[in-house]
């Protein structure tokens, strides 16, 4: 015997005070007894120790997951069955027009922060734009980049999506940066003073709403990563609003 639960919606989205429906499927080659079928929706956030942890809840991974649960009971010689379903639940859009927030950059060996080696880096100028740091979900983040002068040759550039997670407890705040997305934008040495566009896609199960709350914050951010030839990373980071409309 086999118990099994089927949404309507094939890819299990659904919005707030929308009705999740479907059918309970059990399976027997034979006549089945039972003493009840109960249905149990569950919301749950869990908070656990990463494996970067080094001491007492210095960083964690978070989980937000929606599950829908099926347990038949059976007479009491029989095992009960139980199967469980997760689903995506969306907030319903946010109201109003989202303002662009458009960036300019330039990044140059006197911009770059938190430089670790003491040699001197080779010279180099990129420039950049950001067509707007406040995001919609559905859309993709858009812009362009372009080298104007660099003295070592590109190897790479890739663009990198980060999801920020800041937890409010007694003994402080637990705050877990992990990269969720990485794409290349370009490939070996570029031709100066070509524009190479930026379009990246929020991928769907790994980013929300930006969420800011008291104790909780899920936050985004994006690094501009070139790396050189000669292994030299130069990297800008760009904090993300992420909205649903």
């Amino acid at each position: 015997m086999a118990v099994d639960i089927k949404l309507k919606r094939a890819n299990k989205v659904y919005h707030e005070e929308e009705t999740l429906s479907g059918v309970v499927i059990l399976t027997s080659k034979e006549p089945i007894q039972h003493q009840g079928i109960t249905l149990t929706m569950d919301g749950a956030v869990s908070l656990q120790l990463s494996a970067k942890s080094v001491g007492v809840f210095e960083a964690f991974y978070n989980s937000v997951k929606y599950t829908l649960r099926c347990d038949v009971r059976r007479p009491l010689l029989a095992k009960d069955l139980m199967k469980s379903c997760e689903f995506i639940l969306h907030s319903l859009p946010q109201k109003g027009r989202l303002t662009p927030s458009p960036v300019d950059f330039s990044i140059t060996p006197e911009s770059l922060q938190n430089v670790r080696e003491r040699t001197p880096l080779p010279g180099f100028k990129i420039r950049g734009r950001l067509d707007s740091t406040n995001c919609i979900i559905t859309q993709p983040l858009t812009g362009e980049l372009m080298v104007e002068n660099l003295d070592v040759p590109v190897k790479s550039i890739e663009l990198q999506l980060v999801r920020v997670e800041t937890c409010g407890c007694v003994e402080g705040y637990a705050r877990d940066s992990t990269e969720i997305q990485n794409i290349q934008i370009a490939d070996g040495n570029i031709c100066q003073g070509l524009a190479i566009p930026i379009y990246m896609v929020f991928p769907r199960l790994f980013t929300c709403p930006t969420l800011e709350t008291t104790n909780f914050k899920v936050e985004f951010e994006v690094n501009v990563v070139v790396i050189l030839q000669d292994d030299h990373l130069i990297t800008e980071n760009f904090p993300l609003k992420i909205y649903r409309f």
